[in-house]
């Protein structure tokens, strides 16, 4: 599903269906899609669309609490359902916080992002494959 505005996309979210059940797995839009709302008009119109589908469940994934996509899923009325993760920690004695938002990383993303996108291709699978999960 895309929101379009002026003839270019603005918001769009990749869903997938099975059975009575909609689930949107991606979305992404440009920085404009804030001021114009696009996000919440393009999710009502997945919901409305389910709906008119007679899709019985909506299920928008998991997000960790505290995060933008957690507070954006509450703000549509759904209640956090709790997942619980299993972990073996083979060397450590407690689980490291891997969190973006975890300040040991606040320099790393910001540098990361000023960094010119063709460099972030190269280099951006090699880190990839030393990261955890």
């Amino acid at each position: 599903l895309t929101v379009f505005k002026d003839g270019g996309a603005v918001s769009s979210v990749m869903s997938f269906y099975f059975k009575d059940e909609v689930i949107p797995y991606y979305g992404g839009s440009l920085a404009a899609a804030r001021s114009l709302m696009a996000n919440d008009f393009m999710y009502w119109e997945l919901i409305r669309r389910a709906c008119d589908r007679e899709i019985r469940v909506f299920d928008y994934g998991r997000s960790r609490v505290g995060t933008g996509s957690y507070r954006f899923k509450k703000h549509w009325g759904f209640e956090p359902e709790p997942l619980h993760y299993q972990y073996h920690l083979v060397r450590q004695k407690e689980m490291p916080d891997l969190s973006p938002g975890n300040p040991k990383y606040k320099m790393a993303i910001s540098a990361w992002k000023r960094l010119p996108t063709a460099l972030t291709r190269i280099i951006g699978p090699l880190i990839a494959r030393g990261l955890p999960g």
